[in-house]
């Protein structure tokens, strides 16, 4: 699916509107991709089983083949069928989520093998405290395979729908207005050799954890 000019859709950030998120749906089914927003930036993303999709998101972020896009989960059910979870990943992951959060596990044979890290054979898990983000994956039922909005030359991740609208409508499907987001990077808490230990400490507190 590709279109002049991008849909833009103003949902409200804590109670979307459930006419503009099935729109949305069918949008991503449709091989679209789109910007939502999470709770440390906007992202981009697309349909798990769509290749062409997610080649346009590694071009437009002008992305190399080892870049690691995350799987954005509805809640822990959906994350245990993409990655293995033992008991205390299990218990971490629930008492750290929703949030600003990636965790990297090992994935499963449900994972796309161009989804993995080529040598961990590990996928990065999100389950972000945003609204609309929740809204998506639950009427999806599966999880967005998602990617933050960092564009080509830039440093952070882009923040104000706005600004994306003026950059991005011609690029992308569908633009979500869910309000300015205070951008920050999110925290990354690996789960290698069994033990959790964060990789890098961004927006997510998780004072259990020795970063």
């Amino acid at each position: 699916m590709q279109q002049n000019m991008a849909q833009y859709f103003e949902i409200h950030p804590h109670s979307p509107q459930p006419r503009l998120i099935t729109q949305a749906v069918k949008i991503i089914h449709q091989g679209g991709i789109v910007v939502y927003p999470t709770d440390s930036a906007y992202a981009i993303a697309c349909h798990l089983d769509d290749k062409h999709a997610m080649d346009r998101i590694r071009n437009l972020r002008q992305l190399d083949a080892k870049h690691d896009f995350s799987l954005v989960c509805e809640n822990l059910t959906q994350v245990s069928n993409f990655s293995k979870l033992p008991n205390d990943a299990y218990r971490l992951i629930k008492t750290l989520t929703p949030g600003a959060f990636t965790f990297i596990l090992e994935a499963t044979k449900e994972v796309p093998r161009r989804l993995q890290d080529e040598k961990k054979k590990t996928i990065g898990i999100r389950i972000p405290d945003n609204s609309i983000a929740q809204a998506l994956v639950a009427a999806l039922g599966e999880p967005l395979v998602s990617s933050t909005l960092v564009l080509p030359g830039e440093d952070e991740a882009m923040s104000d729908p706005y600004e994306i609208r003026q950059r991005l409508e011609h690029e992308v499907d569908l633009i979500i207005d869910g309000g300015v987001i205070d951008q920050q990077p999110t925290t990354v808490i690996s789960f290698a050799n069994g033990a959790a230990h964060i990789l890098r400490q961004g927006k997510g507190i998780a004072p259990m954890l020795d970063s």
